[in-house]
């Protein structure tokens, strides 16, 4: 295997997820998509948007990451991804596709040069086209506006969120032929401290990045859930609920938000029971709503380690395009 499958299936799991991102009614859920089972665009109007009630007003132009899109905030029933199509990245999954793309090219890593590439993508109109950014981006160039240093801007955020640059570093490494286990542990952590410094976010920073590396040297996914120690993780409560249909176990016993450590503890729930199906896997994380594109990059991220990520979602997935930078280096991804 490779951590390249790993940064692959955490793309694929936020693009199957993305139309359905922060649905908390699993009617409306259900009324406006059905029971999917591709990548499906996002459609207008997104019943628990909450970006009505939002705002963000940059505090110079240093802070202005929302630039055309802000002018949807403020309004009800607007679809956090409402410019994306079919098969395209999130956000924070378009950062870990740069994240991996510039590693690639430059041939090197560096965490103080990364957030200066951060920042200038951020701040480069059109770059994503993205309606919804996340809390910590907000409280990130606030800070930068008013005269922090890059590596000083980072709030106490413990969204799951925090995670989804983990496989495009794990895979940019790999790919420089850094494979050392405590080396990638702390570059995950460092990684996730520059923008989401609480203890909740860099506990699970470790933890996934060692079930990825554990995951990548052949132990079955199962095996490393039950012997790893992870907050939550429980391997007989995982048992006692298989039988229980997935909107009661993630939704009921565990909640569908984003809060860590139980929004990790949710995602693992769906590696543990789907161990050997990919696909149906993420489907099932999709399809019971919440933050499940962030839930994905746990799911995604695992099984696509366990059991490789099929051609059918490679060939509809956006970022592919932009991941053939490594062909041209003469390295990394060769899907």
């Amino acid at each position: 295997m490779s951590m390249q499958n790993a940064f692959l299936g955490s793309l694929v799991g936020d693009a199957i997820a993305m139309p359905v991102h922060w649905y908390y009614d699993r009617n409306s859920l259900d009324r406006d998509y059905g029971d999917f089972y591709d990548y499906v665009p996002p459609r207008n109007p997104h019943p628990d948007s909450i970006l009505w009630r939002s705002s963000y007003d940059p505090i110079s132009p240093k802070a202005d990451i929302l630039r055309e899109q802000k002018q949807h905030w403020g309004k009800k029933g607007v679809h956090y991804h409402q410019f994306l199509q079919a098969g395209e990245n999130t956000l924070n999954y378009r950062l870990s596709v740069e994240l991996y793309r510039w590693i690639i090219l430059r041939g090197e890593y560096d965490l103080d040069e990364w957030l200066s590439r951060y920042a200038e993508v951020m701040l480069t109109p059109g770059w994503h086209r993205d309606t919804y950014v996340e809390e910590y981006h907000r409280n990130f160039f606030t800070q930068y506006a008013r005269g922090k240093k890059l590596n000083s801007c980072a709030s106490p955020d413990l969204h799951i969120g925090a995670l989804c640059l983990i496989p495009g570093l794990l895979a940019g490494l790999e790919a420089l032929g850094v494979t050392d286990p405590p080396t990638l542990v702390q570059h995950a952590v460092s990684l996730v401290r520059a923008t989401h410094d609480h203890e909740h976010s860099l506990r699970a920073a470790a933890d996934f990045t060692r079930i990825l590396l554990h995951a990548n040297d052949g132990t079955p996914i199962r095996k490393v859930l039950a012997e790893l120690p992870i907050p939550g993780v429980s391997v007989s409560k995982f048992m006692n609920w298989v039988d229980l249909p997935d909107r009661v176990v993630v939704g009921e016993k565990l909640s569908t938000a984003c809060y860590l450590p139980e929004s990790f503890v949710a995602s693992l729930y769906f590696v543990w029971k789907y161990h050997d199906d990919f696909t149906l896997a993420l489907l099932q994380n999709a399809k019971c709503g919440g933050d499940n594109c962030h839930r994905a990059v746990a799911v995604g991220g695992s099984l696509g380690l366990a059991c490789g990520v099929p051609r059918k979602w490679l060939r509809g997935l956006v970022s592919m395009e932009d991941l053939r930078c490594d062909l041209k280096a003469g390295k990394g991804l060769n899907p």
